[in-house]
């Protein structure tokens, strides 16, 4: 077992192919700046949240460990987590759409471990420790939320993506992680940009995926709840931002009642949202997310659900009517009066029964693909999967015997039967053929030369979906990104004004502080760092509760500072968060 993270009674079920998407969190990477940038934003979301938000929230921040003056422990939160059933991991940025659906439905948030900077306290394009930690983790408190949140992830961890997806994936990271990097060319963002735009305007018809990834940012990141008129917001993108969370209520962001129409609505996550929709209460969540499901392939399986797999070029599962599970990457169909006669993988495919690899038919022998008919024998109303021992030594089907089968459609099978797999109940899954020939009209699908047919009994398809049946019968399962998020480069002039930020947190802390030790710090700022207000606030704060004389000075320079617009509403949040 892995140990580069901490386990728990939550994070130790885990499957391993999702442990390389954890990392350490950076905790001594942050610098005294961060810290600051993170308790402003949260003094400013507790004030004015507690007013807006679901009721769970304020609940949530103490039942998950959240404190306001400092960023979050991930050991510390995860032992509190643990109390309601969860745990937090953390990981590099955004991680593929499937791995981060299927650690929910493990009851495991993924939080970004990196800290927005000052150039992007209000919101970020890029996944943070603010929007994981202070955004998600408070509201899964709520029980029926926290419930929606796993079933979320257990059917979205099966959504089936198109081969788009992860360009799109991929184009939308590098994007934010440029967005985020002070240091980033402005040509560079342009490009990123423009490629995302591109393939947004390209992608065809959503896939599963894409509408799964709608539903969940249109309710579990950017999500109102209660009427109308007048909701309240639940949606961790919008808890954890301090310029939407106030805007998203005006009338200038539309508001929509909730329903399945918000899988077919697109997002921009570089962008503050233009409309947002509404749901009466978490119960209706849960009731989408089942209509979504239903539409899903993994209930609906058939022609359609192949060929969404096809499309996908990833690792996929179909699952026959007789139970027996085929996982690999699935390369062709064919098909006969709209349904599929034939599938075929193509490189290592794995066979399960309930989602538990069948002895001897994992990826080491079934290294080249696999290939199997579907349906029923052509002139026999019985399918094989529904015939007694006595029906299938009547047509010929048992071991020993050399037998030709003609499938509906026009497949033939024709070898000598050597052994049978069946499940608990007696019902056949797979019959194993030797010197046996396989034949589409002109086409040879299986020639005797390459060995032993294994052919699958079913004669249709239930379910088709992402991903293996069994965890365990792939190794490398969902690709860690190569573009890695950037380590920003301090210079010493920014380690210097860190150093004072450093000075003045032990101020706070410590309750000892001298006017002298003010003025020293505020006459730095001013002529080392004049455009820093965020250190000029949190001395105007110790001023304030000390008394000191210097308050009305830095008051003045503050004000001074509020004619940039860039830090108008900022500074202006800040002093009367100060005053209270």
């Amino acid at each position: 077992m892995d140990n580069h993270f901490e386990l728990n009674e939550v994070t130790k079920n885990l499957p391993k192919h999702l442990h390389k998407f954890i990392v350490k969190q950076p905790y001594d990477e942050y610098t005294a700046q961060n810290q600051a940038v993170w308790r402003y934003v949260m003094r400013l979301n507790v004030d004015y949240l507690k007013r807006v938000a679901h009721e769970s929230y304020s609940e949530g921040l103490e039942k998950t460990g959240i404190s306001i003056d400092s960023i979050p422990y991930m050991e510390g939160m995860n032992r509190i987590l643990k109390e309601i059933g969860w745990a937090a991991v953390s990981v590099d940025g955004f991680i593929p759409p499937n791995a981060f659906m299927e650690f929910q439905a493990y009851n495991v948030l993924v939080i970004a471990s990196d800290m927005r900077t000052i150039n992007h306290i209000e919101y970020t394009p890029a996944p943070d420790i603010i929007h994981e930690a202070a955004g998600h983790a408070p509201i899964i408190a709520n029980p029926e939320y926290a419930e929606y949140l796993r079933r979320f992830g257990e059917i979205g961890s099966k959504a089936i993506s198109s081969s788009k997806d992860y360009e799109m994936y991929e184009a939308i990271r590098l994007l934010s992680i440029l967005k985020e990097d002070p240091s980033s060319l402005e040509i560079e963002i342009t490009k990123a940009q423009n490629a995302v735009e591109a393939l947004q305007n390209n992608m065809g018809e959503l896939s599963e995926m894409a509408q799964i990834r709608n539903l969940h940012w249109w309710t579990v990141e950017y999500g109102l709840i209660g009427k109308l008129e007048k909701p309240k917001i639940y949606g961790a993108g919008l808890l954890s931002s301090i310029g939407e969370s106030a805007w998203c209520l005006t009338d200038q962001v539309k508001k929509i009642p909730y329903s399945l129409d918000a899988a077919s609505v697109n997002f921009d996550i570089t962008k503050p949202q233009p409309q947002l929709f509404v749901t009466p209460n978490f119960a209706e969540l849960s009731f989408v997310l089942e209509q979504f499901a239903n539409t899903m392939a993994i209930r609906k399986g058939g022609l359609n659900g192949v060929k969404k797999l096809i499309d996908s070029k990833n690792l996929g599962t179909v699952e026959l009517s007789t139970g027996i599970q085929i996982s690999g990457v699935f390369s062709n169909v064919i098909e006969f009066d709209n349904k599929p006669i034939y599938i075929q993988t193509k490189g290592k495919t794995a066979l399960a029964n309930r989602d538990k690899e069948l002895i001897g038919h994992g990826t080491a022998y079934h290294a080249e693909g696999f290939g199997s008919p579907i349906g029923k024998l052509k002139g026999i109303n019985i399918s094989i999967e529904n015939m007694s021992p006595r029906d299938l030594e009547a047509y010929g089907i048992y071991e020993g015997k050399h037998v030709s089968l003609e499938f509906v459609g026009g497949v033939k099978v024709a070898g000598t039967a050597i052994t049978g797999v069946r499940d608990l109940r007696g019902k056949i899954q797979l019959i194993s053929f030797k010197d046996c020939t396989v034949t589409y009209q002109d086409t040879i699908l299986f020639d005797p030369s390459w060995g032993i047919y294994d052919m699958a009994v079913g004669e249709k398809i239930i379910s088709a979906y992402s991903g293996p049946a069994s965890v365990h019968s792939f190794e490398n399962i969902n690709k860690v990104s190569e573009t890695k998020t950037h380590k920003i480069n301090y210079s010493s002039e920014d380690k210097a004004l860190y150093t004072l930020y450093e000075r003045v947190r032990a101020y706070r802390e410590s309750k000892k502080v001298l006017e002298s030790e003010i003025i020293e710090v505020y006459n730095t700022l001013i002529n080392e760092y004049k455009t820093d207000w965020l250190l000029l606030l949190e001395l105007y704060e110790l001023s304030i509760k000390n008394n000191f004389n210097i308050q009305n000075q830095l008051l003045k320079s503050l004000e001074t500072l509020k004619c940039n617009n860039s830090y108008t509403k900022l500074i202006e949040k800040g002093i009367a968060l100060c005053r209270n």
